[in-house]
């Protein structure tokens, strides 16, 4: 009994060393990504978009309210009570705007950045399987340290199964 429990406590540290441990740079690899570039095109056009839609919509606001500052002494009560409610609806809708504006291109900025940050995941899955990894470390993630000596790098491999270069 006594030499079983000697050969278990010799054995168990050799265990220890027969795992493998692996580390992925998932940033690398995503900023490597023609998904990623894609998105990162797609989502600066939608934002001008937005941009060149606000700025419209400011100059209409800008030259109302310049036209009610050069003429609303001279007009009847009721037209400046009108062009003011005018202003102020003006005013409400560039506020609703910008704010609908903002939800959804980061609703889009998500949704596009989730589908990459999955595809990447499936594909360190997949080399930590055929690896037969312990565990993928992502260093993205903030592990304050990593020995490389005793974990392999497989950012390369990764963004091989990804057909990145």
């Amino acid at each position: 009994m006594k030499k079983l429990i000697i050969l278990a406590l010799i054995a168990l540290p050799m265990s220890v060393f027969a795992q493998k441990f692996a580390h992925v740079n998932s940033a690398v690899i995503i900023n490597a990504m023609p998904e990623y570039t894609k998105a990162q095109t797609e989502l600066q056009t939608l934002a001008k978009q937005y941009d060149d839609e606000f700025k419209r919509m400011q100059d209409e606001f800008r030259t109302k309210y310049e036209d009610y500052q050069k003429n609303g002494e001279s007009l009847p009560e009721t037209m400046k009570q009108r062009r003011v409610q005018e202003l102020q609806d003006l005013d409400k809708r560039l506020t609703e705007y910008q704010q609908t504006a903002e939800q959804d291109l980061a609703q889009q900025e998500r949704t596009k950045l989730n589908e990459i940050s999955e595809k990447v995941g499936n594909a360190i899955k997949e080399v930590g399987t055929a690896g037969g990894y312990i565990y993928v470390m992502d260093v993205t993630s903030g592990i304050p340290f990593i020995n490389e000596t005793l974990s392999t790098d497989v950012t390369d491999q990764v963004k091989a199964k990804l057909g990145i270069k």
